[in-house]
Order: structure tokens, then sequence, then C-alpha cells
């Protein structure tokens, strides 16, 4: 046993004397960041309770005495006795509460940077009362987190894919009080307060282990260790109750796909140099990569070179982009060398060879068995477009999409469609297009418009088409639909609200809702292979309740319920259903 812990159970010996027997539970973090810091020890009421307690470590819940004064001293690492102390707080417990306490600043603050805020970073512990020592709920995890970087600004912690952030505005000092999340895989990106744009680091936490626990996260460390007397640099910590700390990993990868959809016959075949290093050897028109690893938090320069290039000094372009951690993108090499040659944009837009970047792209489908798509318009002299499936003209799969800009992700059930292109102003059908998803199931894709809509005024350079980009590379021509196809044969059937089949399935299921992400509705429908008490509930992402879809007795068959989400914010949601013992679970997106 440690020296740490026997020392921990001599407290608990005597503190548990006590013949009044009140007391109180507390857990202590050492996150004090100075170098000079790095080991100490621990006194309470004069006797030592923690031997050389060194950097981000923390003790377990421990009893200490409530209603009475405690007197909590901290000394240098291998301390003779409690005359030895540096800094000594003078805090009492409220009976049967549950306290941490953080160590936390620098002992000499003319050494070390000073707060953005202001604050003082003199060494002193924070302390929280009401923390917990498991989750207020067995499903959920409950976690409380505390700015403990003493040269950090005010700072927001988001969950990637959220928009209601974990932790809003703390400045240094501050404790978040406690948020309940699903016991998931989750990548939380830190952020100043008063921009979430910026993202200044991102870090994956895994808390799928956790159900039912409770955990203290705490920023730790130095923005800039080089001013800081080379301290630790900054990073995200975990001190579970038992004592355990876990360091939640910095990510330093993204992910990216690139996109060869430049018409131009004089870029028919490119060099791709990433960082002076040729990644692309005589890429091909219409041609993709696989999605492959790039740097993260530092400049990435993509630079763009004729065919049989020698070196990097032999590009014609150069991209420079910053990549976030954890993120996944897709980078489309577009538009014409020489503009003045080729038939101007009809909206106006630059039709220069430039590199279209989007984040947020899928290497795989949210639901396995759903087909998830993003649309981009690369046709340099095609006008704003609809993207229609054929009897369902009502419905925009993509609407008003101009040269350059990327559609929202569309989750569709992997059958076959034909996609009729529109002018973004006009029903008048331009060109039909075949997308049969069948087999595609749980897969995501990339779909570009690519070519001239007229060849002859664009140095008879490729006609207009649509082309999906595969996460593995592959590129799929989506053929021209014949004009004898009959309407809504390919359409997704959906049943009237409300209403059962007369023959009930076979199992239980949830559907995927359908459109999403969506804008201000959506349906959801789902099957009972006999009769049971249904609830169908739909729940913010930590777990509040936003609306009841059902609740009631029904019958065995299947059933389409819709939700209004008008009153929603945008961001991803979850919903649920019961029926009997069954029990499933879906997330949903309102896009505003």
């Amino acid at each position: 046993m440690s020296n740490v812990k026997l020392l921990l159970w001599a407290g608990l010996l005597s503190f548990g004397a006590m013949a009044h027997a009140q007391i109180a539970r507390l857990q202590v973090i050492h996150n004090a960041a100075d170098p000079v810091a790095d080991s100490v020890d621990v006194y309470v009421n004069g006797t030592r309770l923690l031997d050389n307690f060194r950097f981000r470590t923390a003790t377990p819940f421990i009893n200490v005495p409530a209603g009475v004064p405690v007197n909590i001293g901290v000394a240098p690492g291998n301390s003779n006795s409690v005359q030895d102390t540096i800094k000594n707080f003078r805090v009492s417990f409220v009976q049967n509460r549950k306290y941490v306490a953080i160590a936390n600043g620098v002992l000499s603050t003319t050494d070390f940077a000073p707060n953005p805020n202001g604050r003082n970073i003199t060494f002193t512990l924070f302390a929280s009362d009401n923390m917990r020592e498991i989750g207020s709920s067995r499903r959920m995890v409950d976690l409380n987190a505390f700015h403990g970087a003493t040269d950090a600004p005010t700072v927001d912690i988001l969950v990637r894919g959220q928009n209601t952030p974990l932790i809003n505005n703390a400045t240094y000092g501050d404790f978040s009080g406690y948020k309940s999340v699903y016991p998931s895989s989750y990548v939380l990106d830190v952020t100043p307060g008063n921009d979430n744009r910026t993202i200044v680091a991102s870090f994956r936490a895994d808390l799928t282990g956790l159900r039912g626990g409770a955990a203290v996260v705490f920023a730790s460390g130095f923005l800039n260790p080089a001013t800081n007397r080379n301290g630790r640099p900054f990073g995200l910590f975990a001190a579970l109750p038992n004592g355990t700390v876990v360091e939640l990993p910095k990510i330093t990868i993204a992910r990216l796909q690139v996109i060869h959809n430049a018409a131009d016959p004089a870029a028919d075949s490119v060099d791709v140099y990433v960082n002076g290093t040729r990644l692309l050897d005589n890429f091909k028109f219409r041609r993709a990569t696989p999605f492959i690893d790039v740097p993260a938090g530092v400049p990435v320069n993509i630079g763009v070179a004729g065919p049989n290039s020698i070196s990097v000094q032999d590009t014609i372009k150069n991209f420079v982009f910053t990549f976030t951690g954890a993120k996944t993108y897709v980078a489309v090499a577009n538009g014409v060398l020489n503009p003045s040659q080729f038939a101007s944009n009809p909206n106006g837009r630059s039709i220069a060879f430039t590199l279209f970047a989007k984040d947020g792209i899928r290497e795989r489908g949210v639901v396995r068995f759903l087909t998830d798509l993003i649309v981009v318009h690369g046709s340099t002299d095609a006008p704003t477009v609809d993207v229609k499936v054929r009897g369902l003209n009502f419905l925009p799969l993509v609407n008003n999409l101009t040269y350059g800009d990327f559609s929202h992700y569309l989750s569709v059930p992997p059958i076959r469609y034909t996609l009729n292109i529109t002018p973004g102003n006009s029903n008048t059908v331009v060109a039909s297009f075949v997308a049969d998803l069948r087999g595609l199931g749980g897969a995501a894709a990339v779909v570009f418009a690519s070519g001239f809509l007229d060849p002859s005024r664009n140095q008879n350079g490729p006609a207009f088409g649509l082309f999906a980009a595969l996460p593995n590379g592959q590129i799929v021509a989506l053929p021209p639909a014949g004009s004898d196809e009959s309407d809504g044969t390919d359409s997704p059937a959906l049943a009237k609200s409300g209403e059962s089949e007369q023959n009930g399935p076979a199992e239980f299921a949830l559907s995927q809702n359908y459109p999403n992400p969506f804008n201000p509705s959506t349906t959801i429908s789902y099957a009972l292979p006999n009769p049971e008490f249904v609830s169908l509930k739909v729940y913010g992402i930590l777990g509040q309740e936003m609306a009841t879809l059902v609740n009631e007795q029904k019958a065995a068959g299947r059933y389409t319920v819709t939700l209004d989400a008008s009153g929603f914010a945008s961001g991803t949601y979850v919903y649920r259903l019961q029926a009997g013992s069954f029990v499933a679970t879906r997330k949903l997106s309102v896009l505003k």
C-alpha cells in the first residue's frame, strides 16, 4: 500500500474516532501547475494526511470532521512537520455534505503570466460543496467541470455536434455545476467564451464505462508553458470519486478527402502537394482520394501543380488550411485556371480555380439502414438549382444550391431514386439522373455536380453530370434517367399519421425520422407486433424532456407520428420508444 493510502487510512481512523460522529466527505485534487509545487505534503489539523501528493493526482472521497474548524496546511514534499507548511486554509465543513477542494495557482505570481481576466493566480484551495460520489441517474454520467489553467481566458467547452455548451463562460477558478450526459464517447472542443468558432484544443472523452457515475473534469496546466517557467502544457483531466485521475487524450489529427472536380481541360490531371510533399501524382478529373489523416491544429499548405511536376516549386495554386482535431473534411478542387476563357457564372460567383472545403463530413452513415448524402454544386456555368425526387417535387432534397455551396446532410432510405435538377425558382427539369442507393445502408457519400451545362462555351470541356464520391475514394457516375420512368415508383412510401396496417409486423421497430435534418417538422415511424402501452418521447442531448408524442395503449401495427419542432433550437436531439419491455432510441437533427 502506498504512503498516501496509509496516511489516508490513518486519517480516517483518527477522524472516525470522534464521539459526536459529525462528518463530511472530501476529495482533494492537486492541480497547482507551478513546477515548485509539483509534489506537496498536506496536513489536516496538524496531522500529515498526504505525503508527496503529486500534481494531477487526487484522493478518494474521505471522512473529515464537520461542524468544527479544520486547518488544511500545504507544505513542500518531504516536509518534516506541520511547521513546514507554506499555506494554511481554515475551513468548516457541514455535516453530511460532500466537498471537492482543488489546490491551484502558483507560489510566486511575478514568475508567471497573469490571468487574462485579472483573476488572482496565487496558490490557493478552490472548494465546492454538493459534490457527487455517484451519478444522479443510473443511466447517465454526471460531470462537474473546473477551470484551473491560470493563463487561460474565459472558455466554453462544447460537445462536438451539440449546440448547448457543456461549460459556458467559465473563468479561472470557476466550477461549472453538474451536467448529466449519456455514457457515450464525445469530442470536447475548448473555445474562447465569446467565440465558439475558434477551437483552441479538442479532446476525446470516452464515458461509455461510466454509466451511473460522476466525475470532476478539470482544465490543467498552461496554454503557453514558455511564459510560465516551462510548466506542464494545457490539458483536460477527469478525477473519479475513487481518486483515479484520467487524462482526456488531445486530438491532433483530422480526416480529409480530396475530390478533383475542376472541369478546365488544362487541369484534367494535376499533382497535389501537402506541406511540400507530393501526395497525389497525375490526379485525374473526377477522381477522389480515400479519407486520410492530416495534421490538426497547425497550418497545412495544399499546393496544386500541373501533371508530371518536378517539385513543390511548380505549384500554380497554394491553399493554407488549419484543420481542427477529430473533424472530417472534404476539399473539392474546382473552377478554371483562366476565367476569361470560360462562360461566367450566372449568379456572379467567381469561377477561378480554388478548393471548396467543408468540415462535418461523414465517413459512414449515422444510422445503419439509411444513406447519408451531402451535395456540392461544382458546375461553374450552372445557375442556382434544386434537386427533387421525381414524384415528390413539393419536397426538394436540395434547395437553392448555388455554385460553390454545400447542402446539409440528407439521411434517406437506401432505395432507387430518380433525381430531377431544376432551376432554384422553377419546376422546369433541366436534367434527370438515377441514384440507386440499394446496398448503401449505413453508408455516406459526397454527391457533386460536375462539368459544364454548355460545353461549347467552355472550351468543349466535359458535359454536366452528377457523381458520387464514396469514403474509400471510389467515384460513381449517376446515369441519366429515361423520360419514360413513371412518377413515384422510386419514392419512399410514408404511412398516414396515426394509422396502423391491417397485418401487424413481425417485430418491434423504431425507424429513423424523415426528413433528417429537418425544419420544422418530421415524421417518426414505429412498429408493434402485439398490443402494448407505448411511450414515445423526445429529449435534449443532455437528457431534458422536450416533447411527448405518444403515451397510450396501442394495437399491433405500424404507426407514423409527426414531430413539430417549431419551438426547438437547432441541434441534435434523441427520441426514445418504450413499448412493453422493448426500448429503442435514435437521434434527430433540427436545422434552422
